[in-house]
């Protein structure tokens, strides 16, 4: 028997014509002209001859115009290609504009047919020259130039080399003054286009490039009166630098303040009657400038409605074209859909869109290859409905599209009004259908074929918003949207639906074991909201207990407690968002209410679910029976440590409604934690509530302005004395004189008042029985809303702000009415400064007593001691006025004020920075002369989080040392230590301590050994 061999198929020869062997003879009998060996006995290509070098560019032009796809990989062009760049990158050299003019345009021919790998290896040595020629006198140069670039840079990318070029020849700055000086009277508008086009690029790749462009008032000028132009060109060029300015968070503010101009041009370019292509740029301009709730609430304020058209408008198709749809109608629709994911967001867009029929397009690219039905019949069933949409989503068309449709549904549903009316326009059959498909996807996700494609990743995102769709769906404020979810779920649940429910509970089987990640977090995602679903369905309540649901919910709760630190942040729609490679900066675009914890959300959400659904059928459930392990005080501790350091509005609302179960109502702060220590402390209160039996509870007029104004009747009666002479003759003798007193009707409740005060001095409280009815009636006359919400155990609305238990605004106007006390920072014989209130000969501000004492135990001794001092309602504090400001705010609401960051950081001087820095040393010192631990540790972080250069870590560290903050010192140290040996033989370590010299030497003696 023959051998056979085994390998590849050898290719068929590749021939070239003769034709195309004649001009690469004469390529290269007139490039062997210019070679010529230099004294490294390297080839190099020069001659200074002006003919001889328009020889060589013909030839090459000739060359390079017959290369084709094919021949690109025979070695007859991969071996000239280096050559040719030889002699272009001379050439580009020359001084002659005839010649000039011919090589750039040759080189913009070259780079565009190259693919990556023949153009890599000499891109680097043809940008020297090309950078050099954006500054030509002779616009065609420079345009073909900065054309070429751009075509460079969109094949590398972000190659190292390329940028040490263009930061070598100023390329941005360069860029940026040949836009300044562009006039359309002089220079074609070819000119403005491309040198646009290559900035877009250069801010896209590179994002510390983007500052001195937003920050550049001359440019923004000259944009905004092109964009006016009516060339297709012109607006391109304005939509990608608007885009790629965006990029920036501080740039999106900063076009913003043009906003209505900017808006209005986006929106005139999404129109039908535009090409696509410009189209399409529009919608990726918009997103970025709407890539979070603010600046998504500024661009429509402008304009809100044709923003909406627009979308729709893009998303929708006529139907005679089904099944020939081109890839760029897709990609229209993609990005419309991209835009509407702003639906995530609460607004009057949900109202537009409404109006405007957003179901029947969403409906079209969902149920692409769907048979003509009729929309306005009226019978069709559950059964119907899943037959019909079954087969609609057997289809693989726009099926890359599904993922946004399911968001934009769950996201409407989410803010839909209660008493929404889609009997109309065909809209009930079309919610219908979308809450249909979305529920037999999410069953997909659940049932046998989850086996069959998990593995497939891009089928795992789509079954991700296909389950959160169902979610919000099933839990709209929308009773019909609602009541339609339930009944679909429960139909294509009811055969099958308990093997499921063990399904998705088997894929926690991680919790009992030792290990501290989640095998698939994104499967475990779409288990967790599963059973979110399952928990809104009454028939599944008791089964979910009776099979261990609970308790596996539970055991996950502890799981994620235990190994939090191990479990990488995900955000369950990051897969929508734009995929270029562009990096954002100076921005987050995270959804703050999700949050990046959702996996512990839902998993309280579920667990809420499961008791309400209990209670409501009169079956109360304790849920901790039979746990040993994880009681119910422990659970209750954990769950109020999230509302004390997570940042998720929706993490901290579901735990406070979860709280509400066992009687705890509110959301527990830190800074709550210390007024709550006010309603003991009778010393520095300025008002007396008395009730119906005389007894009198002190409060604080401040806390109640800012935390409660409703508390507070409408005629001032803070201001004067309550008329009710049978209570005044009881309580006179208890009550100085300096403070106010309002007598409270005898309605009041005594307890029910306590703990209404509980929550505003606190943010929580704790009551059950007949006193939660009690309370409950307080709370609504007295309007606090977030309170009331929770008593009533009602759930939770998508995308709603937590209350802030914030005493700032109590520095305002307002709140200066009642303050009592003058905080005073070091004075300056030389400035004159100015506080919150009026010119003053110290930098001072005007506070309140009673905040102040409840901030720390120390810091009361230090001001009660200082007073006494004084004897006066003033206290110096031995730091700076910027100082004292930021010891003040922290006072006030917890939280100290960062320094700016991001591009402003970045680009800010050395000095300018240790300016901002020295405030928090200062604090730093004062926390620890005043006992406060957690002001110390939050502004030492600040401090060596923003230490990012050894230049500020040399001005900052004596600074440092002369207040005693070593761990700054150290880290400081750390930071000049790679420089220790420049430094000292420049002399610049002179200016320091012997002593912080050492430490500098040690820490580089330390780096040299790691």
């Amino acid at each position: 028997m023959k051998s056979r061999r085994k390998g590849r198929k050898p290719e068929a020869k590749k021939t070239v014509s003769a034709h195309f062997v004649t001009l690469h003879q004469r390529l290269y009998q007139s490039l062997n002209l210019g070679f010529r060996y230099s004294e490294n006995k390297e080839r190099e290509w020069c001659t200074n001859d002006v003919e001889m070098q328009r020889l060589v560019i013909r030839s090459i032009s000739a060359f390079v115009a017959d290369i084709s796809p094919e021949t690109l990989h025979i070695p007859l062009v991969k071996d000239s290609v280096a050559d040719i760049f030889k002699a272009i990158r001379s050439i580009l050299q020359s001084p002659n504009d005839t010649v000039l003019t011919m090589a750039s345009e040759v080189a913009v021919r070259l780079i565009s047919i190259l693919p990556y790998s023949l153009l890599q290896p000499h891109a680097g040595h043809l940008s020297y020259p090309l950078s050099s020629l954006l500054s030509s006198h002779q616009s065609q140069v420079a345009i073909m130039s900065t054309t070429a670039l751009n075509l460079i840079l969109s094949k590398l990318k972000k190659e190292n080399e390329i940028w040490h070029i263009l930061g070598k020849h100023s390329v941005v700055s360069q860029i940026i003054y040949n836009m300044k000086t562009y006039s359309d009277n002089v220079m074609p508008i070819e000119y403005f286009v491309e040198m646009a086009s290559l900035l877009s690029s250069v801010m896209q790749i590179w994002p510390h490039t983007r500052y001195c462009v937003w920050t550049d008032d001359k440019l923004r000028e000259v944009v905004e009166l092109l964009c006016c132009k009516p060339e297709t060109s012109v607006r391109v060029a304005v939509l990608q630098l608007y885009s790629a300015i965006a990029l920036c968070g501080f740039g999106a503010q900063k076009l913003m303040e043009s906003g209505e101009l900017i808006v209005n041009t986006i929106v005139h370019c999404m129109g039908k009657q535009q090409p696509q292509s410009l189209r399409i740029l529009a919608f990726k301009a918009a997103q970025r400038l709407m890539a979070c709730e603010d600046l998504c609430l500024k661009v429509l304020s402008f304009s809100c409605k044709p923003l909406m058209e627009s979308i729709i408008s893009a998303m929708n198709y006529s139907s005679t074209h089904r099944g020939t749809v081109s890839s760029e109608d897709v990609c229209l629709m993609m990005e419309a859909c991209r835009l509407a994911l702003i639906t995530r967001w609460p607004g009057r867009h949900h109202g537009y869109l409404w109006k405007l029929g957003v179901l029947k397009p969403l409906f079209n690219i969902l149920m692409f290859d769907l048979p003509n039905v009729d929309p306005h019949h009226q019978s069709w069933s559950a059964e119907d409905l899943i037959s019909v949409v079954r087969e609609g989503l057997n289809t693989n068309f726009l099926l890359d599209l599904r993922s946004y449709v399911w968001e934009i549904v769950g996201s409407l549903s989410a803010h839909c009004e209660e008493d929404f009316n889609f009997n109309k326009d065909g809209n009930e059959f079309y919610i219908r259908v979308l809450i249909a498909s979305a529920c037999l996807s999410f069953m997909d996700s659940i049932g046998r074929e989850r086996l069959l494609r998990r593995a497939h990743r891009g089928y795992t995102f789509r079954i991700v918003s296909a389950a959160k769709a169902v979610l919000m769906m099933m839990y709209s404020p929308c009773g019909y949207i609602a009541f339609h979810t339930k009944l679909i779920l429960s139909e294509l649940l009811r055969i099958e639906g308990l093997e499921h429910l063990k399904h998705l509970l088997k894929e926690f089987h991680f919790v009992d074991s030792e290990g501290t990640s989640m095998p698939d977090e994104l499967q475990t995602l779409i288990s967790l909201m599963g059973l979110a679903c399952y928990s809104g369905l009454p028939d599944f309540c008791r089964r979910f207990v009776r099979i261990g649901g609970v308790k596996t919910l539970l055991a996950f709760v502890r799981w994620w407690f235990r190994n939090e630190v191990h479990i990488d942040s995900i955000s369950p729609s990051s897969h929508l968002k734009d995929t270029i490679s562009v990096q954002v900066c100076c921005r987050t675009d995270i959804d703050d209410w999700e949050g990046r914890e959702i996996h512990l959300l839902l998993a309280l959400w579920s667990l809420a679910e499961f008791i309400n659904c209990h209670e409501a059928e009169g079956h109360p459930i304790d849920i901790f029976d039979g746990q040993t392990t994880y009681g119910k005080e422990l659970f209750i501790h954990d769950i109020q440590s999230i509302c004390l350091r997570t940042r998720s509005s929706g993490l901290r609302w579901y735990s406070s409604y979860l709280l509400s179960v066992f009687g705890i109502y509110g959301f527990p702060t830190t800074l709550g934690e210390k007024v709550s220590l006010l309603l003991c402390d009778r010393d520095y209160s300025d008002m007396f509530l008395v009730l119906r039996d005389g007894q009198c509870i002190s409060v604080h007029k401040v806390v109640l302005l800012i935390r409660c104004p409703s508390f507070l009747l409408p005629d001032d009666p803070v201001t004067e004395e309550t008329p009710n002479s049978f209570l005044e003759d009881q309580v006179m003798d208890n009550i100085p004189k300096t403070k106010k007193k309002v007598t409270l009707s005898a309605h009041v409740d005594e307890q029910a008042l306590l703990k209404v005060l509980d929550f505003i001095y606190s943010g929580s409280l704790c009551a059950g029985g007949e006193l939660v009815r009690k309370v409950k009636i307080l709370a609504k006359h007295c309007n606090i809303q977030p309170l009331l919400r929770l008593l009533c155990r009602n759930r939770p609305e998508w995308a709603t702000s937590v209350p802030s238990f914030d005493l700032t605004t109590a520095l305002g106007p307002t709140g200066r009415n009642f303050s009592d006390v003058i905080l005073e920072a070091k004075s300056s014989e030389d400035t004159r400064w100015t506080g919150n209130c009026c010119s003053f000969s110290v930098p001072h501000i005007h506070s309140h007593k009673a905040i102040l004492m409840s901030s720390c135990n120390h810091v009361r001794a230090i001001f009660q001691s200082g007073m006494q001092e004084s004897r006066s309602q003033s206290l110096k504090v031995p730091v700076s006025w910027e100082a004292l400001n930021k010891l003040v705010i922290w006072i006030y609401s917890s939280d100290v004020p960062k320094p700016v960051s991001g591009c402003l950081w970045d680009n800010m001087e050395a000095e300018k920075k240790m300016h901002e820095l020295q405030p928090y040393i200062e604090l730093c010192w004062l926390a620890e002369f005043w006992f406060i631990d957690d002001l110390q540790k939050e502004c030492s972080e600040v401090v060596a989080s923003c230490l990012d250069s050894p230049e500020l870590s040399l001005k900052l560290i004596q600074f440092a040392a002369n207040l005693s903050q070593w761990e700054i010192v150290d880290v400081a140290a750390n930071k000049i230590a790679p420089v220790y040996g420049n430094l000292r033989i420049s002399g610049e370590l002179d200016l320091l301590d012997e002593g912080l010299v050492e430490i500098i030497r040690l820490a580089s003696v330390r780096l040299s050994q790691e």
